[in-house]
């Protein structure tokens, strides 16, 4: 009689946690369907123009610009698209996850304090700042699947794609689009939201560039302290792990490693956004 006591108050605090969870993911769902022309747009455009000018103009050159393509050489053996689309998949689930977390956080710890607002519902804190980590995860898979499309057909040679293992492809997804999640709380928490854009310009797109996204890592080998160096990138593992998963003829990154250090990315990030989070809402 006493342990039926006990757990029902204990079944209803986690009903109702579960109750103002959803609450918040279904507002956010509802916001982001107000704005999903916005959000498209954003996702595509910057893959699209990149796919554009070095997967279908630049083949098609003629003339002396022709012999000086400078993406003919890039595939080692196989066609440049076959190279960029796991990465560009990688570029729309970072840029997406980030975007989702670290602007609207910029906006929410401004002047008019829009955070206390949703900190007031029946939830941990913290628990918050796991709901923004999940939705954006959802917002950066839907990025992926939008530019997968685009990065096969866009391309004047299409990208040869051949997934060797769902729950691999699945995996990597998942933990790819967490971590994004992670870093745009940790970037959103760390820095002033009048900053937001300048952290973009110096954080964001360095590692992007650096995220063997347009080469695979191995390519690397001939400038070693590079290779190295950009270990402490994850969208190097995120890049990887999708090349990996979806073109595995090309070089890669071993699948166990690449896993291994997703999940250390996101729970590094994790703790450190979720602990930024509590000093700049409870601080």
């Amino acid at each position: 009689m006493m342990t039926v006591t006990a757990a029902a108050p204990m079944t209803s605090k986690s009903v109702q946690y579960m109750r103002a969870f959803m609450g918040l993911f279904i507002r956010d769902v509802y916001v982001l369907r107000r704005e999903l022309f916005p959000f498209v747009i954003r996702v595509c455009m910057n893959p699209l123009l990149f796919l554009f000018v070095f997967t279908y103009v630049i083949p098609h050159l003629s003339g002396p610009a022709s012999s000086a393509n400078p993406t003919a050489s890039m595939g080692g053996g196989a066609a440049f698209s076959t190279v960029l689309l796991p990465g560009l998949m990688a570029v729309a689930i970072m840029f997406s996850g980030i975007a989702a977390v670290a602007l609207p956080l910029a906006q929410e710890f401004g002047i008019t304090r829009e955070i206390d607002d949703r900190v007031m519902c029946p939830l941990p804190v913290a628990a918050v700042a796991i709901e923004k980590i999940i939705f954006s995860a959802i917002q950066s898979m839907i990025a992926a699947a939008i530019v997968f499309p685009l990065a096969y057909y866009v391309p004047a040679t299409h990208a040869k794609t051949e997934v060797s293992s769902w729950l691999f492809l699945a995996a990597v997804l998942v933990l790819a689009s967490l971590t994004a999640g992670a870093l745009g709380l940790t970037i959103g928490t760390a820095v002033k939201p009048q900053q937001i854009g300048l952290i973009f310009g110096v954080v964001v797109i360095p590692i992007t560039f650096l995220g063997c996204v347009y080469y695979p890592w191995a390519a690397l080998t001939h400038i070693r302290w590079l290779q190295i160096g950009v270990l402490v990138n994850p969208i190097v593992y995120m890049s990887e792990g999708l090349r990996a998963a979806l073109t595995p003829s090309l070089p890669h990154m071993n699948p166990l490693l690449i896993l291994t250090m997703l999940v250390v990315f996101l729970v590094l990030l994790t703790w450190l956004g979720i602990r930024g989070f509590l000093r700049r809402v409870i601080g």
